[in-house]
């Protein structure tokens, strides 16, 4: 973020403590108000051991401060008085009246294995491991979208049942009770040992409730670990084209989510609706959905033709999956013939049909490329021995033949039967008065041996060009000025991306 709304983030934060410090300790005060006896003793007991542990030094002539041993038995305290992160934080800055410091001077204590900060564009970076080694330290279990998530599949009383524990606001809706959850920084674990369940619930019960939910509401076994695993995955379960086409219906048919989203992850960008912006924010789709209100959610299914049946939130995903795209996304995969991580990221294939799927993506890549796939031609010239996978016409006539070949080996290690094969597919095209150009050959990966056996042969002009490569130049040529790839370009032994990339964004 840049260090102009960082610092607004800074003032309003403070803003917002003090005015809720000024209210908890009215109420505190207050023998009428809502907080309940027991919870009125729950910080009590908080607030005296943390005087004590604060105050005994000067008692003593030292200068005040909560030594590591006494801040490990405060944190085992709150754990079992289970207080949320912003009582926590209330009662110590009760104690220990809150200084706001410069801004600058926060960021340089920020910059000691925080933050990264860059003075000459102004902006803060954090690293996505940062993010959740500072959620461990404040023991914050699961991110707060994740957190949302759980919540949501509460039933209303269990949310206000929560709220009354942790004294949020009773006249707050539903929905604003359950970011106020979130925002107090309740204990994930807390919720799910005590607070999701009604009062003098026996332990059968407590396990018939946490299974529901986990099961059947959510369909995960380890809420925690679950949430851990989806937060560090960089797949997105839909392709980034769905995500596009997703978020632009989501912004015609619901107007406000624009300004819901942008506030609830406090970015600075007035239009924050776009896939590439959320993604840098670690905001996937379904972060998305889940900020949804059911009745919206319920009006932009029927609006858009999505199926109604079971759940709307994976049904919706489901509707923008567009799995051509998401295939392309994972050309590499397709080409690695790694049918487990393609499971992971929402393909179902056999691999008895990896090598066509390969093929069909390559024709695809090339098609977009701008070049003439000629089916007609490859067709006519394919015999029971010789099945030329593409063929490239050009305008002058000639021909770019290319082969395209799976594998779960590293280092694709094969050049005497594939220079056989190519061999055989250039005569049978010359043979029909076609003069062959070039030939591609596309891999995962080359081994050293054949990129070397490659580079001695004459016969062939061959090049050799892996999946990722290839889908990185198709990348970089959807946003260049050329309407046609320059097919010039692939005049190397091993296609180098970075040349072509960097030709293509002259």
């Amino acid at each position: 973020m840049k260090q102009d709304w960082f610092s607004r983030l800074y003032e309003v934060e403070i803003k917002t403590i003090k005015a809720k410090i000024k209210k908890t300790n009215e109420e505190f005060q207050n023998e009428k108000s809502e907080i309940s006896g027991d919870r009125k003793r729950d910080y009590r007991i908080y607030k005296a051991c943390l005087n004590t542990a604060y105050e005994n030094d000067l008692v003593n002539n030292r200068e005040a401060k909560i030594t590591s041993d006494e801040l490990s038995i405060r944190v085992t305290l709150s754990n079992e008085l289970e207080l949320s992160q912003e009582e926590i934080k209330l009662i110590n800055y009760s104690i220990l009246p809150i200084k706001k410091a410069d801004v600058i001077e926060v960021i340089t204590h920020l910059k000691v294995g925080v933050i990264f900060y860059s003075k000459k564009e102004n902006t803060l970076f954090v690293a996505d491991e940062m993010v959740r080694l500072l959620r461990k330290l404040r023991k914050k279990e699961v991110a707060n979208k994740c957190l949302r998530r759980t919540l949501r599949v509460l039933r209303e009383p269990i949310i206000n049942q929560i709220s009354r524990k942790h004294n949020i606001d009773k006249s707050l809706s539903h929905l604003d009770k359950i970011e106020e959850i979130i925002n107090e920084g309740v204990s994930f674990r807390s919720l799910l040992m005590s607070d999701i369940y009604k009062k003098d619930s026996n332990l059968t019960e407590k396990k018939r409730a946490l299974n529901e939910l986990c099961e059947k509401k959510l369909n995960i076994e380890s809420l925690i670990e679950y949430f851990e695993n989806i937060e560090k995955d960089e797949n997105i379960q839909i392709s980034l084209d769905g995500f596009e086409k997703m978020l632009f219906e989501l912004n015609e048919s619901i107007p406000k989510l624009n300004k819901e989203i942008r506030s609830q992850f406090e970015i600075q960008d007035e239009f924050v609706l776009n896939a590439d912006l959320l993604l840098d924010y670690n905001i996937k789709p379904r972060d998305i959905l889940d900020l949804v209100g059911k009745d919206d959610l319920k009006n932009f299914i029927l609006n858009n033709g999505i199926k109604q049946r079971d759940d709307d939130i994976l049904n919706t995903l489901e509707n923008y999956k567009d799995a051509e795209n998401l295939y392309l996304e994972n050309y590499e995969k397709v080409a690695y013939r790694d049918l487990k991580t393609l499971k992971e990221n929402g393909i179902s294939v056999k691999e008895s049909e990896l090598g066509i799927k390969f093929e069909d993506l390559t024709k695809k890549i090339f098609i977009e490329l701008g070049f003439n796939v000629d089916e007609e031609l490859r067709k006519s010239l394919n015999t029971k021995k010789d099945l030329i996978d593409i063929i490239l016409h050009l305008d002058n006539g000639d021909v770019i033949i290319i082969e395209c070949k799976t594998s779960k080996e590293k280092g694709y290690n094969k050049f005497s039967s594939v220079s056989r094969q190519l061999k055989s597919y250039k005569s049978v095209t010359e043979k029909n008065n076609i003069r062959v150009s070039k030939i591609l050959l596309i891999a995962p990966e080359f081994s050293d041996d054949f990129i070397t056996d490659c580079e001695m042969n004459m016969e062939l002009n061959l090049s050799l060009i892996t999946a990722s490569a290839l889908s990185k130049i198709f990348e970089a040529f959807k946003t260049s000025k050329y309407t046609e790839f320059p097919h010039v370009l692939f005049r190397d032994i091993v296609i180098n991306e970075d040349r072509i990339i960097k030709a293509l964004t002259k």
